[in-house]
């Protein structure tokens, strides 16, 4: 028996987390797409108040990265973590399984999905981090790649569950239709767990230090304690709007006082790059103020105001069922992030690869131009109803701004923040995130529709003037983001050259094999 040692590639340990991120996206966003109309249509919510709980819902999911990170950073260890992450959350989506329309049922499984988010996500996204440190347009391009994953993962899902709950339904019963559909989303984890044992060990030289120690079980046993308390106290804030609303603006505080610190008393090298990041993590709320809109007003205008036949020149192709309109903006993500990969690649070979700022600038444009998309098509639509094609052009310009703002908002982190910090970081912008989400649910019921206006006429009028002005706001953000960008250059700048002034970053560590 002899030792042989070799350097692992780093696209094959990209693969393995790029696979279990995949698979765990399947389930949350199959989950997504069901939740507002399982809300409405079986325990009853009006829209204002199930796109609130869903709002809440989503801050918690995204808040709780924060803790996460630091768990995997220096309890358990970023690989443990994401693990124990993404089998909490197949527990949260098999409880969604249960046959019930009790409220409560509702709320501790998404207590339970927000617990195994937390451990999953930041840690998921700093392992990626970790691969890739100081390669600054590999970053880029990985991240991209990355969030390709998610996208690929939720394009199958937010497909297959509405289908299987019609599908199970007409054979089964509406009830039993609902729950199974939730069920394929705990299914498609454990088969993503299980693909993860398989290739486990391409990662075993990427982590933090934590992982390197043995397993402490006090350390472990204290973890799942808080983690069963986090639970319960989750599912009391999302049965109080009040609540929710004073969490989530409470959370945006604690992180903004948390920024400030760490810029004051960090290292004057690191200071820039800070800096930078915490201008574009507010950039970052107000993108997902839009983003919130899919699951919530664009949901809802799916199923009110929006022809559900595709067709050309005529000619029937298929019916769409109106959650998986939501699929659009997978199918955009995963057909336009190879298109910038290989531009972002081009460019940075010829040394004009744009900076996070100008990508982020141009995002909101894009996000602008599709939701004025949708008021534009509101022009021509048919006894209060748009055609399919109009959501499909609205989405991809859409899609394009999210791809340029929320899918290097990972890589802004990795490229500004110390390494030190990184995943508590990963964790503060997700809770910016978060915070944003219950935000755009916020803004969403501007669009209420009253019980009793069945008119699809006056429905599409309060639709549009939501999407007009949503149009409006991306507009502004677009140039204050044109604004910035001489700052954010300088700050860029000083943040790469105290890089180099302190040398390249250390090389991974080596893997080893037993051989015969």
């Amino acid at each position: 028996m002899t030792t042989l040692t070799r350097t692992v590639s780093p696209t094959r340990s990209f693969t393995t987390v790029f696979l279990i991120e995949m698979w765990e996206r399947f389930g949350f966003y199959g989950m997504q797409v069901l939740m507002v109309t399982f809300m409405m249509k079986k325990l009853g919510f009006v829209d204002t108040k199930a796109n609130l709980v869903w709002g809440a819902a989503a801050a918690l999911i995204y808040a709780t990265p924060a803790i996460g990170g630091w768990v995997g950073d220096k309890l358990l260890g970023t690989r443990r973590t994401m693990l124990m992450g993404a089998t909490i959350l197949a527990l949260g989506y098999g409880m969604l399984w249960i046959p019930t329309e009790n409220a409560y049922i509702t709320y501790l499984s998404l207590g339970v999905i927000v617990v195994g988010n937390g451990f999953f996500k930041p840690n998921a996204g700093n392992l990626v981090r970790k691969i890739y440190e100081g390669d600054e347009t590999r970053i880029d391009s990985a991240f991209t790649i990355y969030y390709m994953a998610v996208n690929i993962g939720s394009m199958v899902s937010m497909t297959a569950t509405p289908w299987i709950r019609n599908y199970i339904g007409a054979l089964f019963g509406d009830d039993l239709g609902w729950h199974t559909a939730f069920g394929a989303c705990s299914v498609g984890l454990v088969l993503g767990l299980i693909n993860y044992s398989l290739m486990r060990r391409t990662l075993s030289h990427i982590g933090s230090p934590s992982d390197e120690r043995p397993l402490d079980f006090k350390r472990l046993g204290a973890v799942l304690l808080a983690a069963l308390a986090t639970v319960f106290i989750a599912a009391f804030i999302l049965q109080s709007e009040t609540i929710a609303e004073w969490c989530v603006y409470g959370a945006g505080v604690v992180i903004l006082i948390i920024f400030v610190h760490l810029i004051r008393s960090s290292q004057p090298n690191e200071r820039a790059g800070l800096t930078a990041a915490l201008v574009l993590t507010v950039q970052t709320i107000f993108f997902f103020i839009f983003y919130a809109q899919m699951a919530t007003s664009l949901n809802l205008f799916a199923q009110r105001n929006v022809d559900l036949s595709f067709s050309i020149f005529g000619f029937h192709l298929f019916n769409w069922i109106p959650e998986q309109y939501q699929n659009l903006n997978a199918i955009w993500i995963v057909l336009l992030s190879p298109v910038l990969v290989f531009i972002y690649n081009s460019l940075g070979n010829l040394g004009k690869d744009p900076s996070v700022a100008t990508k982020f600038a141009w995002g909101f444009a894009a996000v602008a131009l599709g939701f004025f998309m949708y008021g534009f098509g509101a022009t021509w639509a048919v006894n209060g109803q748009v055609s399919s094609w109009v959501m499909i052009w609205g989405y991809g310009l859409y899609s394009l701004g999210e791809l340029l703002v929320s899918g290097l908002g990972l890589a802004m982190i990795a490229r500004y923040v110390p390494e030190r910090m990184g995943g508590f970081m990963m964790g503060a912008y997700y809770v910016a995130v978060g915070i944003s989400q219950y935000l755009g649910s916020v803004v969403a019921n501007i669009a209420h529709i009253p019980d009793n206006l069945t008119d699809p006429v006056q429905s599409l009028g309060i639709y549009t003037h939501l999407f007009n002005i949503l149009g409006f706001v991306g507009i502004g953000c677009t140039v204050v983001a044109i604004l910035i960008l001489p700052l954010m250059n300088k700050l860029s700048a000083r943040h790469s050259g105290a890089a180099a002034n302190f040398g390249p970053l250390p090389a991974a560590r080596s893997e080893e094999f037993d051989t015969p």
